[in-house]
């Protein structure tokens, strides 16, 4: 059996409540799992309090913690620790906001390609346009999600997304104009 199937038939087992399998199934995830926090920390600041390896442990531990993991695929399964770890660094964002007590100002233009997390003001503003194109565009949410936050090269994130790479790659261009666009304070 390979690690694709292998990794399926172990999120079944645990979203059926199975704790043996949420086990068994980090270290078969945990290298990608560490990929995709890398990739959230390449724009972190070099002396940010988090490193990735304690970001990829507090991600698994907040999706296994219910009684049962509530996904079913590989595909799903990387969605929702990209968007775990998103949450994570959003947190923690807030919370040297709240330490900080400064404001901020709107984002640029091309907000994907110049973003840097240590802007707190600029990740929240990030969140919040995130939430919004989810609701707008849930597929082009995804791609923002693998390929940003979970640092997925388009090929991977269509593998994962089941999708062709131009489609990613038309996700992508429409999700950063239209955040850029919400972000700089104008209606998308």
């Amino acid at each position: 059996m390979n690690a694709t199937d292998q990794i399926t038939r172990l999120l079944k087992r645990a979203s059926d409540g199975d704790r043996r399998a949420v086990e068994t199934l980090f270290p078969l995830v945990y290298e990608q799992l560490r990929a995709m926090a890398h990739a959230c920390f390449r724009s972190e600041p070099a002396d940010h309090t988090w490193q990735p390896t304690a970001l990829v442990h507090e991600a698994y531990l907040r999706l296994t913690q219910r009684e049962r993991l509530n996904v079913r695929s590989r595909r799903e399964f990387f969605a929702v620790a990209a968007q775990a770890m998103r949450r994570l660094l959003i947190d923690h964002a807030r919370r040297r906001r709240r330490l900080k007590r400064h404001g901020g100002e709107r984002l640029g233009t091309d907000v994907l390609d110049v973003l840097k997390a240590d802007d707190t003001t600029a990740l929240l503003w990030l969140d919040e346009g995130l939430e919004e194109l989810e609701q707008v565009d849930a597929q082009a949410h995804q791609v923002v999600m693998l390929r940003y936050f979970a640092g997925l090269s388009v090929e991977q994130t269509a593998e994962v997304l089941d999708v062709s790479p131009a489609t990613v790659k038309r996700n992508w261009v429409f999700a950063k104009a239209w955040l850029a666009r919400r972000l700089a304070g104008a209606e998308p």
